[in-house]
């Protein structure tokens, strides 16, 4: 098995902003194409001449797409081989961005990587997690009397991106006052990421999403040194207290875990909420299923809605020595090449999951790669992302049973996430 080159293989380009705006099934057959082949494509990354219309040089730097279920895993559970460090964003994160803003957690690699992961950890007690699946409880219930009250249109402004903010903002102890001004800087900060767009609007909106991020960072440096000196019963207290190996986090450093909680937490929960509502509306059959019995079905939805939807649809990571991928006899990736983890195509492997493009609530076994492909970079609030699902979609279905979508979801045209602007709904 080896890489495939470029004149061999199939009339894909992952780097052509215009297949992420092709329709859904379209790209699960391009995935299906490049899974069939005997080694991972290599993809060619365009200049920012070539996105915005104007001749460009041939490709100078790339990566190879990695799409199986397998390669995935391999990657992602071998970090010493195939690191986060030099970032897992595309484009990586520019190197004065990191020293300004510190370095998010999936920019790291051990033992940094690992110190910061045990700090977060420690910080995580039992108490602490008792007291935030009651409060998970507690806002999916206002949410949904909201819903009954006020009959919104829109399910993810309404119900499904508020429910992930409010329940982070909780736990991490943030005041109700500035809560609004964050909501917003987390969406101008995040709202572009991998997103195609004209080249004019690449260099003013960067400006603008920095100091988004600079402004959110800003007030939870702040509240961290007010719970130094007057520590409470919440996250920020436990964070900026906890002594693991003499080490707490500093201000830089919980700003950017904050950024990471709000981003991922937020972004990936509420995308997931709005294609779950949509995928049960689109498969009556299935609702049917789960609206029967909640008890027995609600862990597996959450699962699949996470599979078929994959929030995440990929992460970098760099060779930082030469590897055969797959054993002995697969393909030769050299160090300091770059590798891209197709998440969502993973999740459609058919050597893996039966029928993949079905979806099914009953599935089993499940194996998904929609929190991470396990490895130290498995996704920290997998725990719960699947607790505010169940807890959102069992105060919802027991109480308007009849909720559903009204078409489908607006969905922002991206490489990095399976993001929905909007969806319409009713009950």
């Amino acid at each position: 098995m080896g890489t495939v080159a470029a004149s061999d293989a199939p009339a894909v380009d992952l780097a052509d902003p215009g297949f992420w705006q092709l329709p859904a099934p379209a790209r699960a057959a391009a995935f299906a194409e490049l899974r069939r082949l005997p080694g991972p494509v290599f993809v060619g990354e365009r200049s920012e001449a070539r996105a915005a219309g104007r001749p460009a040089k041939a490709p100078a730097k790339g990566y190879h797409a990695l799409v199986r279920h397998a390669d995935v895993v391999e990657a992602s559970r071998t970090p010493a081989v195939f690191l986060s460090g030099p970032g897992v964003t595309t484009p990586e994160p520019a190197r004065w961005v990191r020293l300004l803003f510190g370095d998010s957690m999936v920019n790291l690699d051990d033992p940094r990587h690992a110190q910061l992961r045990r700090i977060v950890s420690r910080a995580f007690t039992p108490r602490l997690i008792s007291r935030v699946e009651d409060d998970i409880r507690r806002v999916a219930a206002r949410l949904v009397d909201r819903v009954e009250r006020e009959r919104p249109e829109d399910f993810v402004t309404s119900v499904a991106a508020e429910l992930p903010f409010q329940v982070i903002c909780n736990m991490m102890g943030i005041p109700e006052e500035p809560r609004r001004a964050i909501l917003d800087q987390v969406n101008h900060a995040s709202e572009h990421t991998g997103v195609a767009r004209p080249l004019r609007s690449r260099i003013r909106v960067p400006g603008r999403g920095l100091r988004a991020l600079a402004r959110m960072q800003g007030m939870v440096a702040d509240l961290g040194r007010e719970r130094r000196r007057r520590p409470t019963d919440d996250l920020i207290s436990a964070l900026v207290t906890a002594d693991v190996d003499g080490r707490r986090l500093t201000g830089r450093e919980l700003g950017a875990f904050f950024s990471l909680l709000l981003v991922a937490g937020v972004e990936t929960t509420r995308n997931a909420l709005a294609h779950g509502l949509h995928l049960l509306t689109a498969h009556p059959e299935q609702r049917a299923l789960l609206l029967g019995d909640l008890d027995r079905h609600l862990g597996g939805a959450v699962d699949e809605i996470v599979r078929h939807s994959t929030p995440i649809i990929q992460f970098r990571r760099t060779l930082a020595v030469d590897h055969r991928l797959g054993g002995p006899e697969g393909t030769l990736l050299r160090a300091g090449e770059k590798v891209v983890l197709f998440f969502g195509s993973a999740n459609r492997d058919e050597t893996v999951f039966t029928d993949p493009d079905a979806f099914d609530i009953t599935r089993t076994p499940n194996p998904h790669l929609g929190f991470g492909g396990g490895g130290p970079h498995y996704c920290l609030g997998a725990h719960l992302a699947r607790q505010e699902m169940k807890v959102l979609y069992r105060e919802l279905f027991t109480r308007l049973p009849e909720a559903r979508s009204l078409g489908g979801p607006d969905l922002v045209p991206s490489s990095f996430d399976h993001r929905v602007r909007s969806l319409r709904f009713t009950f």
